[in-house]
């Protein structure tokens, strides 16, 4: 478990991950304010997830084409594609809560909730055991971890204080 945690934190998908995740958290802190209906904040979400992994994906292989003046070949689109499944990931895990809560497992509210929270969660995470890889201590990663969640505990707290 260990050594895929580790091989998992030192791809390059979880930059991606992080990223979905922390666009994930900004639109559930927006639809919150005004909460559209389970399917419809469904459909945003995955919507948004899908829209922001294609851009991820195109803005890939135009760098890349820019960059080395030639066009890129299947290869490279399928790596830009996988490479965009992580943003997508990341930015539509929330779905899993709004599907629940639509099914009758909890309140819409309370998948909001749980939204928030584990994706400002899931950012600590990931910063704590980056912090532990790079040989930190586990209060200096505590440190990182508490700097890399400042920006998903910044919108909670935004959003909490608009309303």
């Amino acid at each position: 478990m260990h050594r895929a945690l580790a091989n998992h934190i030192q791809s390059g998908d979880v930059t991606r991950v992080i990223y979905g995740t922390i666009i994930g958290l900004a639109l559930v802190v927006a639809l919150e304010a005004h909460p559209p209906t389970v399917a419809q904040t469904i459909g945003a979400v995955a919507g948004t997830a899908i829209a922001v992994g294609l851009a991820e994906m195109y803005s890939d292989v135009i760098g890349t084409e820019a960059r080395n003046r030639e066009p890129v070949h299947w290869p490279a689109v399928r790596e830009a594609a996988g490479e965009a499944i992580a943003v997508v990931v990341g930015a539509g895990f929330p779905v899993v809560f709004f599907v629940l809560a639509g099914a009758g497992a909890f309140q819409p509210s309370t998948a909001f909730t749980i939204s928030k929270w584990s994706g400002l969660g899931l950012i600590l995470g990931y910063g704590y055991v980056a912090g532990r890889l790079s040989g930190s201590s586990r209060p200096r990663a505590l440190l990182h971890a508490l700097a890399m969640g400042a920006i998903g505990g910044a919108l909670i707290l935004l959003k909490a204080l608009l309303h």
